[in-house]
């Protein structure tokens, strides 16, 4: 098996419009997939569509090496998931509610309920009825849902929805445990691209339907461009002393107040002296690389679409 997960030319449509446009997604198994873009992207979509939720327009999901049919019972046990905001019985508890998925999933643990909760911290509430839940506590019970039946395959659509730094922390450890230590294999949608950069092993990039880039974080990382980038109240008068007093001549003027370096032979505090001996007024002056979150704004703001 290559691909756990693959969708070979997916599409659909909504009202003769296209959503979702010949999109070949390719997730490994045990791997953490990060998929991002914009909203209203088609994200969602696809996730549905490889929960079968909805049915595409034309093209196919392949998971676990089979096609994917309004049959695929059993494909769909072996897979967890939460997609947009999760559902439940209000007035029953959280112990309740997983009971009932378990019943659904033709899945009988009792001990799996309580690890469940356990791991997204909800034992001691699991006695506890969902109306009083907050939107956290609802989303950590959404994953404890997802993940209570042992799936082979997660499918989260912006699974840290509503949780604090200290909640976001934690499911970022599940999520690698899980991958780590359980073999699962974990699609994940999140506009919270530091924690994606921290997890995921591969990235997906959706903009307007189409897929317009997949690649390995390990190769994000080798492309990550070292800098020091400096503010100032005067970009005109630093540039120059940049150029003629310190024969820097690898720097590009982002705007009216930020530069940025790639010539790090130089120390940024040597820099920082010139300048300032020069009569310029340094705000800033810090070494940095580019991140997750610059490579996603590269290729949204003028990607070229990979089919």
């Amino acid at each position: 098996m290559t691909y756990i997960i693959q969708t070979n030319h997916l599409t659909k449509d909504f009202q003769g419009k296209a959503v979702v446009s010949n999109v070949n997604l390719h997730v490994k198994k045990g791997e953490i997939y990060g998929f991002l873009g914009p909203n209203g992207a088609g994200k969602t979509s696809i996730m549905r569509m490889i929960m079968n939720l909805i049915k595409p327009t034309s093209g196919e999901v392949v998971i676990f090496d089979e096609k994917l049919t309004s049959s695929s019972y059993e494909i769909l046990k072996r897979m967890g998931s939460i997609i947009e905001y999760p559902i439940f019985y209000d007035q029953l508890t959280a112990v309740e509610n997983l009971e009932l998925h378990c019943e659904y999933m033709g899945y009988y643990n009792k001990n799996a309920i309580k690890s469940a909760l356990d791991l997204v911290k909800l034992k001691e509430y699991e006695g506890k009825a969902v109306k009083d839940f907050s939107l956290g506590m609802k989303q950590r019970l959404g994953v404890a849902r997802a993940i209570v039946t042992k799936p082979e395959i997660l499918i989260l659509d912006e699974p840290i929805n509503g949780l604090d730094p200290e909640g976001i922390k934690e499911f970022r450890n599940l999520f690698q445990m899980l991958s780590k230590d359980y073999g699962m294999t974990l699609l994940i949608s999140s506009h919270i691209l530091g924690e994606i950069e921290q997890i995921a092993n591969t990235i997906g990039v959706i903009k307007n339907g189409k897929l317009i880039e997949e690649v390995s974080m390990d190769q994000i990382r080798l492309q990550n461009t070292e800098y020091i980038e400096l503010k100032t109240n005067d970009v005109k008068k630093a540039a120059f002393v940049i150029n003629e007093n310190l024969s820097i001549s690898n720097f590009k003027v982002l705007d009216d107040s930020t530069i940025r370096i790639y010539n790090l032979e130089i120390h940024p505090g040597e820099i920082a002296k010139k300048l300032v001996l020069s009569g310029v007024l340094v705000e800033s002056i810090n070494k940095k690389d580019n991140t997750l979150e610059d490579y996603f704004l590269k290729l949204i703001n003028g990607g070229v679409t990979h089919d």
